[in-house]
């Protein structure tokens, strides 16, 4: 599609509130990468093995996702402040919200998700460029 026929050519605005609402709420997967388990384990302080014994779980094809509580919540969400325990290494997938390939591929969807994230629509807008590095680099 020409660039110049997106949607979103000129651009989206977000800035994350650390709502916590891409985080939980309902059931989901975080894919994780090994690169990524290793650097939350570290950060965590306990071995890899530990960590993805611990946090990750493994869903199909090989693919490994952070694991959820009863209520939907990531692992990684702290319950109480409803931020992210690990933000500065939380995985790619939550790095590049809300630019996934999905979301952004409809109007329609864009402004389905802007319904529960209040960081969409708001804050710094970002380049079209800039939104499909983001897309690209989601792996989901």
């Amino acid at each position: 599609m020409s660039k110049k026929l997106l949607w979103y050519s000129g651009g989206l605005k977000f800035s994350c509130s650390g709502c916590g609402s891409c985080c939980g709420g309902g059931p989901g997967y975080v894919w994780v990468t090994q690169t990524e388990i290793d650097r939350l384990a570290a950060k965590f302080g306990i071995s890899a093995e530990l960590f993805e014994k611990l946090f990750v779980w493994s869903v199909n094809n090989g693919r490994r996702s952070l694991k959820e509580y009863p209520n939907g919540d990531c692992v990684l969400l702290d319950e109480k402040t409803r931020k992210c325990k690990f933000y500065e290494e939380r995985p790619i997938q939550c790095k590049t919200w809300p630019f996934w390939k999905q979301n952004i591929s409809k109007k329609t969807f864009w402004d389905a998700i802007a319904e529960h994230c209040p960081g969409c629509n708001c804050g710094r807008l970002y380049t079209l460029e800039e939104i499909e590095e983001q897309r690209d680099a989601s792996n989901i």
